[in-house]
């Protein structure tokens, strides 16, 4: 059967220079396509909402006995035989932590996918951090760049990724406060018992995570037929099957089972889980990101692997 899936530009594991280039080409398109992407989603999330000092009005509430005079709203208390004072409101810049997976499996790029998997969240971290930081919020990559609150905080990021070594499975978080949020974008093909033994230790340090399963279509719709030979990015490891279709269902199943056990075993941390197809619009992984952040439920736009 014709090829299905490549790695896109293969480079040998011994050739970090030859893949931090490519990388580092790539960036700028990725760049230019987050900033359109963001344009396209209503950027609406601020920092958390607070009583304190400020210049915008935030609410009205009765006057309690010892506070001072001067924060009386004489015109709003005249209105009634309650007195009240007028608080104001106190926006405080909150950290989000955002990160891509850029090892060797993210490269992959079916003849059904749009992008290869790689250049999928490397986009959606950059629109992500481009809406943020509109916001105002604080933007950090965790052993890329530490948290910043600039309206060019994606510029900052795309151009910390272009200089940044070859950073492959879930990235170092000792730097990582509670009381944050953190997105992970990548495609957590590895065994789910050891993508929760990272996770878990940062639920419990009070992180709020958002997890954003990035797939190939191919890889969920297993699409071969007759022999084929598969190749592990990771490790070089060769598999060949006489009749791939005879594997499919088998296949389809471990497949699903594991994306389900993902997802259970996360949103038990109260983490968010954002299943997402490299065939799919890109604003549609943005968004329920953004929602889950925003303390929304996300709407299922996606349903069970699309």
């Amino acid at each position: 059967m014709a090829t299905v899936g490549q790695i896109v530009q293969p480079t040998p594991t011994r050739e970090v220079l030859s893949r931090a280039q490519a990388r580092a080409a790539l960036i700028p398109d990725c760049m230019v396509e987050a900033q359109r992407l963001a344009n396209t989603v209503i950027a609406g999330w601020h920092g958390r909402r607070k009583r304190g000092i400020g210049e915008n009005f935030w609410q009205f509430r009765p006057y309690v006995d010892g506070e001072s005079l001067s924060r009386i709203d004489w015109r709003r208390s005249a209105r009634d035989d309650h007195t009240y004072v007028r608080d104001r409101e106190w926006e405080a810049a909150h950290t989000v932590w955002v990160w891509a997976d850029l090892s060797p499996s993210m490269m992959y790029k079916s003849t059904f996918g749009s992008v290869s998997k790689e250049s999928r969240a490397l986009v959606l971290m950059l629109a992500l951090a481009e809406i943020l930081a509109r916001s105002g919020e604080r933007i950090g990559c965790p052993g890329i760049m530490e948290p910043i609150a600039a309206r060019n905080a994606a510029e900052r990021l795309a151009t910390a990724l272009m200089h940044a070594g070859m950073t492959g499975g879930l990235p170092e978080t000792s730097m990582i406060r509670g009381n944050s949020d953190i997105v992970l974008i990548g495609d957590f093909l590895d065994p789910v018992e050891d993508v929760m033994e990272r996770l878990a230790p940062l639920a419990r340090r009070g992180l709020r995570g958002h997890v954003v399963e990035i797939a190939d279509p191919a890889e969920e719709t297993f699409p071969y037929v007759g022999r084929t030979e598969f190749t592990d990015p990771e490790s070089g490891q060769k598999l060949t099957a006489g009749r791939a279709e005879t594997l499919k269902n088998d296949y389809a199943r471990a497949y699903v089972a594991r994306r389900e056990t993902l997802a259970d075993n996360l949103r038990h941390l109260g983490w968010s889980f954002v299943p997402h197809r490299t065939d799919r619009l890109a604003s549609e992984a943005l968004v329920a990101v953004h929602m889950y952040l925003s303390g929304m439920p996300a709407m299922r736009t996606e349903g069970r692997g699309r």
